[in-house]
């Protein structure tokens, strides 16, 4: 499967510490090697990369480790191929627009038999079902509030309510932003950590990197990181259980709602 890394603070930040350890498992401490992609929020720009070489092996990403991109919303993507052929195309993070925003999506997951009736307004480019997702997404919200962006709430109500239907499909872990608000979804693996001060000193799992936070920052600021699996040795990562979305917003989360009923006893202890 493919991995996911996120990002969602009160403050513009850059993501090199995290994107170091991540770049890695693109094919050097793990064997994503199908490409990988990265999206920085900008105000109401985005900036995108997308490379379907590994990320361990790529200087568009060497490029980006060593290049501090402020952003308040970061999406990176390290794929492993199920569906599609490894091209440019099928690289995620995707991006479309919608009501005046640009949204960005990456997926970790196999969605089988899933072909929905794509009304026009969004299609998929490549010939992933990541992307075919991505699309009904969209068009399943602005069918819903039209032409006017939601509340807050009612916006979360609905994506929770496609995710449930998504996730009947099969894998449906991703992450989803409009450079106000992070979503994102545990349907097997998924873990977060939230920086504030106090800050401390973080060491990369993958790459022998380590940061003092509290050099690099205010009393103020916070720093949502999520992650397929934790990037850091020595911090307190929260593992969120698998049918869970929430939803990330100035850096902490803003809500949380199950996407599944609880493991049976027969999930828990196996016959």
């Amino acid at each position: 499967m493919c991995q996911l890394l996120g990002m969602n603070c009160n403050v513009p930040t850059d993501i090199c510490f995290s994107f170091t350890g991540f770049q890695a498992r693109g094919g050097l401490t793990d064997d994503h090697k199908d490409g990988w992609g990265i999206t920085f929020f900008e105000g109401k720009g985005v900036r995108q990369f997308l490379d379907p070489s590994p990320s361990s092996h790529s200087p568009i990403a060497d490029f980006v480790r060593t290049y501090p991109i402020k952003s308040m919303n970061v999406i990176a993507h390290i794929r492993k191929a199920t569906q599609g052929e490894i091209k440019l195309e099928n690289t995620h993070p995707f991006v479309r627009e919608m009501w005046g925003l640009y949204w960005s999506f990456a997926h970790n997951g196999d969605l089988k038999n899933f072909s929905p009736e794509l009304d026009g307004r969004y299609r998929p480019v490549g010939n992933t079902d990541s992307e075919t997702a991505f699309c009904f997404i969209l068009q399943e919200m602005q069918k819903k509030f039209g032409e006017t962006k939601p509340e807050d709430s009612k916006l979360f109500e609905l994506i929770h309510k496609l995710t449930l239907e998504l996730a009947g499909f099969g894998i449906f872990n991703f992450l989803l932003s409009n450079g106000e608000l992070m979503y994102a979804h545990c349907s097997t693996k998924l873990a977060s950590i939230v920086r504030k001060a106090p800050f401390t000193v973080a060491h990369l799992k993958d790459r022998e990197v380590t940061v003092d936070f509290s050099s690099v920052t205010t009393q103020n600021d916070r720093v949502a990181v999520i992650a397929t699996n934790p990037l850091t040795e020595n911090e307190q990562w929260t593992t969120h259980a698998p049918g869970t979305l929430l939803l990330f917003k100035d850096g902490e989360i803003l809500s949380e709602k199950p996407t599944k009923a609880g493991p049976t006893p027969q999930e828990i202890c196996p016959v």
